[in-house]
C-alpha cells in the first residue's frame, strides 16, 4: 500500500456552504489511495469489526487480502472502474414495532468506503450547521439533548418533532448526488459513491437493485445522510428557528402550540417538495416536551427543565433485562451477571445526563428483584432454599415458611426477607453493577 500523499483538506475556518470547492475536491481519488489514508481506514475497519457480508470476510481477513490485491485495487480506483458488491440484508426489529433494514456491505466495500469518508469529511464539516449533531466528530446526541434542554429553559416550551418516514431507505439518488458535486469535482469519486448508492442488495440470492435509498450499515451512509439534510438545516437556520437534528430526528422548538402548527406545515411542504422526502405523520406531532422523546430522553420542569428517561426507552431497558433474566433459560448467574453488566455499563454510558436518580433507583430494585427470582428458581428444592436463607441470615422459621411457600418465584422475590437476604449488599458482594452507583460516578 505504499502510495504518494496530497495536500490536506482545507482548514475548517472556512466554512461557507456557499464556498468554492478547491483543488483537493477534483483530485480526492489519490487522496483516498495515499498511504496515510489507506492504513488509517483498515484500521477502523478492523476495529470496528461487524458482521460479514456476502462474501463472508470478516474484518480480520482485510488487511492479509490487501496484502496480496492491494495493486490492483488502487489501480481501479484512481481508474474510477471498481465496482462495490451488493451488500447483505439483514433486518433488526425496532422498538416501537416493525423492523429496521440494514445494509450489510463487504469488509473490502467497507474499507473503502471508510477511506472515502475520511477524505470527504474535512471538505463538508465546515459546510454543516452547528444544529447537526448525528454522527460527527465532535459532535454527539448528548450536545443536542442539551442544546433542546436549553431551548426550553429560554421559554420554548412546544415541540415540533418531526419524523422523516424510512429515511434511509428514501433518499433520492440525484438530488444527494447533486448536493455531493457541489463540493467534489472528482469524477471518478463521484461514480464510486453513486455506485456504492446502486451496489443492491442480496436477497435470497438475488441481487435486487437499488434506485433509492442509503443503506444503513457501511461508514459512508451517515455522512450521507447528513449531506442530504444539510439543505434543510440552513433553511431552518434562515428562518431563525431553535432546533436540534441527530441523522433524521429533527426538533424545533416554538413558544406556542399555534406557531408550532405553522412551521410543522411549512417545514413539512419544504421537506417534501425540495428534498423528495416524506414526513411520517403518525409519529410527527406538535407537543410539549415533556410527551414527547428526543434520541431515548425526555423533559421535566418549564423554566429550570431536567432531563429525563422516556417511557419507552425504560420499556426498552426492561424489555432487556426481562431477556437477560429469563428463569428458564438454565443460564448460571455467573453468565448472566456478566451480560447485564455490559448492557448497564453501556446503557448508562449513554443515559447518564438524564438528572432522574429516583428513576435509576426503581429500575435498580426492579432488576435485583429479577435476579432474586432467577436465583430462588436455580435454588428450586425447599430444602436447598431455606439452607441458603439461613447462611445468608435469615432466621429458620421465617425461612421454613418461605421455602415451604406456594407463592411463584416472583413473588416471593419480593418478600421482605428474601429482600434482604438478597438486596444491595449481596448483589454487589456479586459484582453486579448498579445503575445508581454508575450514576453517583458520573454526576
Amino acid at each position: 500500500m505504499n502510495t504518494q500523499g496530497i495536500a490536506g483538506a482545507p482548514s475548517p475556518s472556512s466554512a461557507r456552504t456557499t464556498e468554492q470547492p478547491g483543488k483537493n475536491a477534483q483530485r480526492l481519488m489519490e487522496l483516498i489511495v495515499s498511504n496515510s489514508n489507506v492504513k488509517s481506514a483498515c484500521k477502523r475497519v478492523e476495529q470496528n469489526d461487524g458482521a460479514a457480508g456476502i462474501d463472508g470476510m470478516r474484518a480480520g481477513g482485510l488487511r492479509p487480502y490487501l496484502h496480496d490485491h492491494w495493486a490492483e485495487l488502487k489501480q481501479s480506483l484512481l481508474s474510477g472502474t471498481y465496482k462495490p458488491s451488493p451488500v447483505r440484508r439483514h433486518e433488526i426489529p425496532k422498538p416501537g414495532g416493525g423492523v429496521r433494514l440494514l445494509g450489510i456491505p463487504t469488509a473490502l466495500d467497507r474499507f473503502i468506503q471508510q477511506a472515502v469518508l475520511q477524505a470527504l469529511t474535512p471538505l463538508f464539516e465546515p459546510r454543516f450547521s452547528e444544529h447537526s449533531y448525528g454522527f460527527r466528530p465532535g459532535k454527539s446526541a448528548r450536545q443536542a439533548v442539551e442544546a433542546a434542554r436549553g431551548y426550553i429553559e429560554e421559554g420554548y416550551g412546544f415541540v415540533v418533532d418531526m419524523d422523516l418516514s424510512k429515511f434511509f431507505d428514501r433518499v433520492n439518488h440525484d438530488i444527494v448526488m447533486a448536493k455531493v458535486a457541489r463540493v467534489v469535482q472528482d469524477k471518478r469519486m463521484l461514480k464510486l459513491i453513486r455506485a456504492f448508492l446502486k451496489a443492491g442488495v442480496m436477497e435470497n440470492g438475488v441481487c435486487v437493485r437499488s434506485e433509492e435509498g442509503t443503506p444503513q450499515g457501511g461508514p459512508l451512509s451517515p455522512l450521507l445522510a447528513n449531506i442530504m439534510l444539510n439543505d434543510l438545516d440552513w433553511e431552518l437556520e434562515r428562518r431563525g428557528h431553535r432546533f436540534a437534528r441527530y441523522a433524521d430526528d429533527c426538533n424545533i422548538y416554538v413558544k406556542s402550540r399555534r406557531a408550532g402548527e405553522r412551521v410543522m406545515a411549512s417545514v413539512r411542504r419544504f421537506v417534501e417538495s425540495k428534498l423528495k422526502l416524506k414526513v411520517n405523520e403518525e409519529k410527527s406531532a406538535v407537543d410539549r416536551p415533556a410527551r414527547r422523546k428526543f434520541l431515548g430522553f425526555s423533559f421535566i420542569g418549564g423554566s429550570n427543565p431536567r432531563i429525563r428517561i422516556a417511557n419507552k426507552t425504560r420499556e426498552r431497558f426492561e424489555e432487556r433485562i426481562r431477556k437477560i433474566t429469563n428463569r428458564s433459560n438454565g443460564r448460571s448467574m455467573a453468565s448472566r451477571i456478566c451480560e447485564l453488566n455490559a448492557y448497564v455499563r453501556g446503557w448508562m454510558g449513554y443515559f447518564r445526563i438524564a438528572r432522574t436518580p429516583s428513576v435509576y433507583q426503581e429500575m435498580d430494585q426492579w432488576m435485583r428483584r429479577r435476579m432474586r427470582m432467577c436465583l430462588l428458581k436455580q435454588w428450586k428444592k425447599p430444602k436447598t432454599v431455606r439452607r441458603n436463607l439461613v447462611a445468608l441470615g435469615i432466621p429458620e422459621e421465617w425461612a421454613r415458611k418461605i421455602s415451604g411457600s406456594r407463592k411463584g418465584y416472583w413473588r416471593l422475590a419480593n418478600t421482605p426477607q428474601v429482600n434482604k437476604a438478597l438486596g444491595l449488599a449481596y448483589w454487589r458482594n456479586q459484582w453486579l453493577l448498579s445503575l445508581m452507583d454508575l450514576y453517583a460516578q458520573n454526576s
